[in-house]
């Protein structure tokens, strides 16, 4: 089964909850009016886009309609289906363009950030990069241990400390085993979570500190690994860290498991903050960069 099968098969409880509904939707009128937008509006919020996005979506449906005149449902549909594939835009590939590059990775327990990480990884091995990985979460129990079986499975290297040691100390020796070793990138495992906002906002600063210093003309991605399945929470948790961690993209994971898939539109309008991957399943190959196009496409077709 190809990736747009598993995204289609992954995206099939989002379908049912929010597009089979407005399949209904659009069906149920004869005429486009005000009433169908209503109602469309209600559907795209509960789906979890969001009530910003959702009333922007509608709106922008409604002066299509208006300005092409349309007068049919179907071709009201087909113009929502333009519209959300504006919305989210196109995907943004990730910035690789130093050797080494480097690609910090954040997102609280549970998401799917190590996992994420080694999908990756296996993706860049595949696409003929040398991989290196750090294990600069150093806070979680059993992390370093998590990484190193990835790392392993994968077939690259891990550099990492015992637990509870300097995540900063970690990335400095990442950093110079990066370099020695010709690697092409160095994926950093960061704490998604310390005790306290502040105490994690200073940990990300000392390890940009390092990074600045030891790989300065690097270029650099700092990716927030979100769980689909949390709908708007995952939103909340994306603004937090765009404040303290300078965002340039996000990885959503289980998609497959969720009926809140509407959260992709919620995030683009919300944040301004691509989303580079998504993952639709527990296997290697199950995380893909992210195809604005063909996500629209699974969702409508």
């Amino acid at each position: 089964m190809g990736f747009f099968d598993k995204l289609k098969a992954g995206l099939s409880k989002t379908k049912e909850s929010m597009m089979k509904q407005v399949d209904n939707l659009f069906k149920s009128f004869v005429k486009v009016d005000e009433d169908l937008l209503e109602e469309l509006e209600e559907l795209l919020i509960a789906a979890d886009m969001g009530v910003g996005p959702a009333m922007d979506t509608v709106e922008r449906l409604r002066e299509k309609i208006k300005t092409d005149r349309i007068t049919d449902s179907e071709e009201a549909k087909a113009a929502l289906r333009d519209i959300l594939s504006e919305m989210i835009g196109e995907g943004e590939p990730l910035d690789l363009s130093t050797k080494p590059s480097v690609i910090l990775v954040t997102g609280v327990n549970g998401v799917g950030k190590t996992t994420s990480i080694a999908k990756i990884a296996n993706l860049l091995k595949k696409d003929g990069k040398k991989v290196l990985l750090a294990a600069a979460d150093t806070f979680r129990a059993a992390a370093i241990d998590q990484l190193q079986v990835w790392a392993d499975r994968v077939g690259v290297d891990l550099i990492k400390h015992t637990e509870g040691s300097d995540p900063a100390a970690v990335v400095f020796d990442a950093a110079a085993a990066a370099k020695n070793r010709g690697a092409d990138v160095l994926i950093i495992d960061t704490a998604g979570r310390l005790h306290n906002k502040k105490n994690l906002m200073n940990e990300l600063s000392k390890i940009d500190r390092v990074i600045e210093r030891e790989l300065p003309d690097s270029a650099r991605e700092t990716l927030l690994v979100l769980d689909a399945t949390t709908g708007q929470n995952a939103v909340s948790q994306a603004k937090e860290f765009k404040n303290s961690a300078g965002l340039t993209g996000l990885v959503l994971t289980k998609l497959d498991g969720t009926a809140k898939g509407g959260i992709v539109f919620s995030i683009k309008q919300e944040l301004g903050i691509p989303v580079k991957f998504i993952g639709v399943g527990e296997q290697m190959e199950d995380l893909q960069p992210f195809d604005a196009e063909s996500f629209v496409c699974a969702l409508f077709d």
